[in-house]
């Protein structure tokens, strides 16, 4: 439980891009605070510009690189009784985003916690993906290692609900690749960038169209890919010759052979058995 002497730490909301979509509550709750955290302090200075608030507060930033050391600070500020306010370039704090190290010690230290509720990249991607919304995953940004990116989405291969991921752009291709490989080069999908922005942009198709799209026209900004959920294999697919094709792509993406026919089996709802059956009647 907190005490009465204990400052209040508030979890803010920010905009993903379009500042009209700040809520009176967070204009008040940015004027209100002794102190603001903020992911990026110029940022956030332009967002204060746009909202017309001017804040008594101290700014300070609180990025990945800082965030250890600035958690230890900011607690003291809050035992002192301060109101501490934390802003990220958008969306919620915590979500993929600097905030859960001051909020797991904030629970620890017996500190009360708020939060402004904002705009949400995970939920306006999934709404405008067309996917199914009543069940969902948030799987944040994928390994940047290639070997950790197949063995991850390996496990997600069955995954049945929709699949909602952040990305960078110059990242965007290569992982679009590897969600073709082991959900399926038709595996329904969006390519959601710039949100609420200015040049908005909805790509929708199989992941194999989607990834040459994003080599043909690389997109800029801030990326967010919303998968489909594994249907269940169609058995009529399942034809030796087409396993066998799938392993054969898989290879010749650089992919090791057993790890192409779990894939591939996993692809068709199939033992690795009839895969490797299947190879064998090929080769």
């Amino acid at each position: 439980m907190s005490t009465s002497s204990t400052g209040v730490l508030v979890l803010l909301g920010a905009p993903l891009g379009n500042p009209e979509d700040a809520s009176s509550r967070l204009r008040t709750e940015l004027a209100r605070a002794d102190v603001i955290a903020a992911e990026d302090t110029r940022r956030l200075r332009r967002l204060l510009s746009e909202l017309d608030v001017v804040p008594t507060a101290s700014i300070t930033s609180y990025f990945e690189a800082n965030e250890a050391g600035r958690t230890t600070t900011l607690i003291e500020q809050l035992y002192d009784g301060k109101r501490v306010a934390v802003i990220t370039d958008g969306g919620m704090p915590s979500v993929s985003d600097p905030g859960f190290r001051l909020v797991k010690a904030a629970i620890d230290a017996g500190i009360a916690i708020t939060c402004a509720p904002g705009a949400s990249a995970v939920t306006t991607a999934l709404a405008l993906s067309g996917m199914p919304c009543d069940r969902f995953c948030f799987e944040g940004f994928a390994p940047r290692k290639d070997g950790e990116r197949r063995r991850l989405f390996g496990e997600l291969a069955e995954e049945k609900r929709t699949m909602v991921f952040f990305e960078s752009p110059r990242r965007t291709e290569d992982t679009l690749r590897a969600m073709a490989a082991a959900f399926g080069d038709d595996r329904p999908a969006a390519l959601c960038r710039e949100l609420t922005k200015t040049h908005e942009e909805i790509r929708r198709g199989g992941l194999a169209e989607l990834a040459e799209g994003a080599q043909a026209d690389p997109p800029r900004g801030e990326v967010t890919l919303v998968v489909s959920g594994w249907t269940g294999p169609d058995a009529s697919e399942a034809t030796p010759e087409a396993m066998a094709a799938a392993v054969a792509a898989l290879e010749a993406k650089g992919t090791d052979r057993k790890l192409a026919m779990k894939e591939v089996a996993v692809r068709y709802g199939v033992s690795r058995r009839d895969v490797y059956d299947a190879v064998l009647k090929t080769d």
